[in-house]
């Protein structure tokens, strides 16, 4: 079921309790029975774009971070799912997207990457835009002939930003119910004030395909086999809790230390100790894994495609605190690497090795396993928007 978020303490100190059992009797989550996905998910092309045109396009997705455009003027351009987006804050503070295509012959009118501008200049024949994507100007409009200026305007997106994160639906006019869609879980972000955070950078790397990469977000049962000295030092194999917030997902983690971290906090202020003896990955479908900590956040954003084998994902690293100085920075841009390392080369490398096991035909079926609900659950959510039936019942967890 999807728990109820409203006193998050409340809830959070619950998890703990669970997972500091988890770790004193050597168990973990269990679904009713292990389950099984076709080896075609990953390969098969149809379903690919299925994917992309049923998922994809019709979701919200979280595009970008409010610590990424604090300032009115502020914009990002990007690409997402093969069409480029522009989001930008206006002067009023409210962000917009829009697809990044003029309207008078296609070419972009911001370049990719982050900036600050009053307005948006199409470099192909100059045609500006403003920041509520208005056509504001022509160059040399007396030889161009009359135009109706209002309907050349970019094709704006549904966009939404809540909890520190912009999140843009791909499909211009489709509707974008962010509490429907996330069933409370926003709350939990807003709950650590993520909206005032600081961006740091990001990197990208690129695997497999995306649910190949996404099901390594999704458990702890490699830990110890394939993060035998980075991941389990800290954190535990096999011992995870899962909640449903809709498609998205709350997963717990304790640490080795947990029983001590907590043993001297009183029960009712468990609540208040996320990263102090347990942590949390927060999923939100279909494509975005965070891990938030105090000294440095990744959040993981999954891009399918070019091709079905392939997925690009932009890590993106934030934290609460500002930079403070050359040192300082130094220091995050080491840290950075190193997430980025382990996160390319203990589990992107060996995604890609199961995408050419899988390829290689020797199995109709992979097999999630019971201590794998976060798995099952995702590919249960996936089939539910693959079928394109609302009304079929929802997964539960």
């Amino acid at each position: 079921m999807t728990p109820p978020i409203n006193d998050r303490s409340t809830r959070i100190g619950d998890v703990a309790e669970i997972l500091l059992d988890y770790v004193e009797q050597k168990t973990t989550y269990q679904a009713q029975s292990i389950a099984h996905v076709r080896t075609s998910t990953y390969t098969d092309p149809d379903q690919w774009k299925a994917e992309m045109e049923l998922v994809f396009r019709r979701v919200p997705l979280m595009l970008a971070f409010t610590a990424e455009l604090p300032e009115p003027g502020d914009y990002k351009a990007m690409e997402a799912m093969g069409l480029p987006v522009l989001i930008n804050r206006d002067k009023d503070g409210t962000v917009r997207a829009f697809l990044n295509v003029c309207s008078h012959r296609g070419a972009p009118v911001a370049s990719e990457g982050r900036g600050n501008c009053a307005r948006f200049t199409c470099k192909y024949h100059a045609w500006t835009f403003g920041q509520d994507g208005r056509l504001i100007g022509l160059s040399e409009s007396a030889t161009f002939g009359d135009v109706d200026k209002a309907s050349l305007a970019l094709r704006a997106l549904p966009c939404e930003e809540r909890a520190g994160m912009i999140f843009v639906c791909l499909t211009p006019n489709a509707p974008l119910n962010l509490d429907q869609y996330f069933r409370g879980f926003l709350e939990d972000f807003e709950g650590v004030g993520f909206d005032k955070w600081t961006y740091l950078g990001h990197r990208v790397i690129e695997g497999a395909n995306w649910k190949i990469a996404f099901d390594g977000y999704l458990e702890g049962y490699h830990f110890a086999s394939l993060h035998p000295s980075t991941i389990q030092p800290r954190t535990p194999s096999n011992r995870t809790f899962y909640e449903g917030f809709g498609p998205s997902m709350r997963i717990g983690f304790p640490q080795h230390r947990i029983a001590e971290a907590l043993k001297d906090i009183p029960r009712d202020q468990w609540g208040e100790q996320e990263n102090n003896g347990f942590d949390f990955v927060r999923i939100l479908f279909p494509n975005v894994s965070a891990f938030l900590a105090p000294e440095i956040t990744q959040v993981a954003q999954l891009f399918p495609g070019p091709t079905p084998d392939k997925n690009r994902t932009v890590l993106h690293y934030l934290r609460r605190d500002p930079i403070r100085d050359d040192e300082d920075r130094a220091n995050v841009e080491a840290a950075i690497n190193f997430f980025r390392d382990v996160t390319y080369q203990e589990d992107y490398i060996i995604g890609m090795e199961i995408q050419k096991g899988l390829e290689a035909g020797a199995h109709d079926e992979l097999t999630f396993g019971r201590n794998e609900r976060g798995n099952q659950y995702f590919h249960e959510w996936l089939n539910w928007y693959l079928q394109d039936d609302p009304s079929l019942p929802e997964p539960k967890m």
